[in-house]
């Protein structure tokens, strides 16, 4: 009893510390506060929004980064947001202070492509698929067993081809890819009540299998005899729990971010598509900024980089932990399991070759970008 009782005095004092910061327009040294741990010390929240305040008055330069996500996935689905914050800072010798707004505070995918477009802030983290509609070939990441896996992905974008086909046109629509997030490939997971463990293409037969708008997507679970069903995110929990939907496809570290522990039975590790996100910049606003600080900025994520890097295999452990204590399954495939999937719905059939086209402009321009997804680069991550 007592301890219950100690606990919530704690808590309503790490509250009254957060709304305290907040109040006094400190949210970004109340998330750091909170992501310390420090919040339960008046002492040290205060010391905190000391060095907040001495950090952001010395800076030559505020940088507003916004994610969709709160500090503390990181531990789930590797964001990497704080980390970046103290590198830039960092890197760039206190010149740019980083002012964070994480938890969907300014919004969330398109609406923060958007703002970063429009230099209503300077950087924010979205999905690769955001991006698509400013570069199309980015949208090449959907093709199935393109660089689903992780070392692919992160052969791709770090390639010589990425950087010479993509990037320019990303920098036309205003924007400067700062880093690519690793977050994990998506998997298939089916649902409490569904239609068992999918190991084989076969075992998807009729599944109502829950797809975002992607055209690729849609007719790759096609392909592997899925029935899919398009259901926008914020419904996607309900449609599954309902049965509208027997199966979807996040990664692992999304279906625990986002709550889907309690609904799921089983989860298989296909490899087929990318989770992935990327931190964008206004390409403007970098471009204004001192040499000495460009340079600062784009070390700092660089290493950020590499840390999301080394914490993938970490944060996917942790999801798949705490999904298992709500009695979810797991299932790694074989080398023989995985070249099914690929045989039946894989990039490398005729049916992909009018995306290949459309999306890298002609099928050269594919070819370069699939040896840089093929090609190992300087970076290794590993791979569920």
């Amino acid at each position: 009893m007592k301890d219950k009782k100690l606990e919530a005095e704690v808590k309503s004092v790490e509250r009254r510390n957060f709304l305290s910061l907040t109040g006094k327009g400190a949210f970004t040294a109340a998330v750091v506060a909170s992501a310390a741990g420090t919040l339960g010390s008046s002492e040290a929240v205060a010391q905190t929004a000391k060095e907040e305040r001495d950090r952001e008055s010395a800076a030559d330069h505020t940088m507003v980064i916004a994610t969709a996500y709160v500090l503390g996935a990181s531990r789930s689905y590797p964001i990497m947001q704080l980390d970046l914050k103290e590198n830039i800072q960092n890197a760039t010798n206190g010149k740019v202070y980083v002012k964070l707004a994480p938890g969907g505070q300014l919004g969330a995918g398109g609406a923060l492509v958007q703002k970063v477009q429009g230099g209503t802030i300077q950087a924010a983290q979205h999905s690769l698929s955001n991006f698509a509609p400013f570069a199309p070939s980015i949208d090449l990441i959907n093709l199935p067993y393109f660089c689903g896996s992780n070392q692919r992905f992160t052969n791709l974008v770090n390639s010589k081809a990425w950087k010479t086909d993509v990037h320019p046109k990303v920098a036309a629509k205003g924007f400067k890819p700062l880093f690519y997030v690793v977050i994990d490939p998506r998997v298939v997971a089916v649902r409490k009540g569904g239609s068992g463990a999918v190991i084989a293409p076969s075992d998807l037969d009729g599944v109502k299998f829950r797809v975002p708008g992607s055209k690729m997507l849609q007719q790759y679970y096609r392909m592997v005899g899925a029935n899919p069903t398009p259901v926008a995110w914020g419904e996607t929990p309900s449609a599954i729990k309902q049965g509208v939907a027997d199966a979807l496809d996040p990664s692992v570290g999304a279906l625990y971010v986002f709550g889907f522990k309690d609904i799921l039975s089983h989860v298989t590790f296909t490899q087929a598509v990318p989770d992935s996100q990327v931190f964008s910049c206004n390409l403007e606003w970098f471009n204004s900024l001192p040499k000495d600080v460009q340079e600062g900025i784009e070390f700092a994520s660089e290493v950020t980089s590499q840390q999301n890097l080394a914490k993938v295999p970490a944060a996917r452990a942790y999801a798949m932990s705490e999904l298992r204590k709500s009695g979810v399954e797991f299932h790694s495939l074989t080398d023989d399991q995985l070249n099914v999937w690929k045989e039946t719905g894989g990039y490398q059939l005729k049916d992909w070759d009018s995306f290949k086209i459309e999306l890298a402009g002609s099928m050269d321009a594919f070819n370069a970008l699939e040896e840089g997804a093929n090609t190992m680069g300087r970076y290794y991550v590993h791979d569920a």
